[in-house]
């Protein structure tokens, strides 16, 4: 892979990530959980999308007999939006979600102004919580108070907070953009 990158020219102009996608088992409960624990606001709803089994290969990479059932696009505060997808004809049973270790896994997170306040308000909630919040005290990432929770589908997601600015900054790399600032 490395030899065809460095044979790259072509640079497409980026203005930033317009939204996340991602499958779950049942999307009124998704979008449930992401109004009451986010302030999520539902943008769009497709409803059931008719499309043939090439189209679906072809265009999407799903497999013959599965159909979109309905997507929601969501919007969290001021970044991302959330495309939630439910499916319908995949057979035999679940599979489990990726764990954030292995290729494909991954977590969804949203910035919060207190991080330890948050996991109060989600943990009184009954939201399902890992251990934290964690203070992270030197390095790169110094200055930031994250935590990560379950989705009830079994997603990672996490909350951050970071109310200044974080060590590999003084040492003037670029700034990550935030939602806080809008920059």
């Amino acid at each position: 892979m490395t030899n065809v990158l460095a044979n790259w020219e072509v640079r497409v102009k980026i203005y930033g990530m317009q939204h996340v996608g991602f499958t779950v088992p049942n999307l009124e409960e998704a979008v449930r959980f992401f109004e009451v624990i986010f302030g999520a606001v539902t943008c769009l709803e497709t409803g059931k999308v008719e499309a043939d089994d090439a189209f679906m290969l072809r265009r999407l990479g799903v497999p013959s007999g599965r159909r979109i059932e309905n997507i929601k696009v969501l919007r969290v505060g001021n970044g991302t939006n959330l495309e939630i997808f439910q499916y319908s004809g995949e057979t035999g049973e679940e599979e489990p979600l990726k764990r954030n270790s292995q290729t494909g896994g991954f977590h969804l997170a949203f910035e919060v102004d207190d991080c330890e306040r948050a996991a109060e308000r989600l943990r009184a909630a009954g939201v399902d919580l890992l251990e934290g919040p964690t203070l992270v005290e030197s390095g790169a990432m110094a200055g930031l108070t994250w935590l990560y929770l379950k989705a009830p589908w079994g997603q990672f997601l996490e909350i951050v907070s970071m109310p200044g600015p974080l060590g590999y900054e003084s040492a003037g790399g670029p700034r990550q953009w935030s939602p806080v600032s809008g920059s």
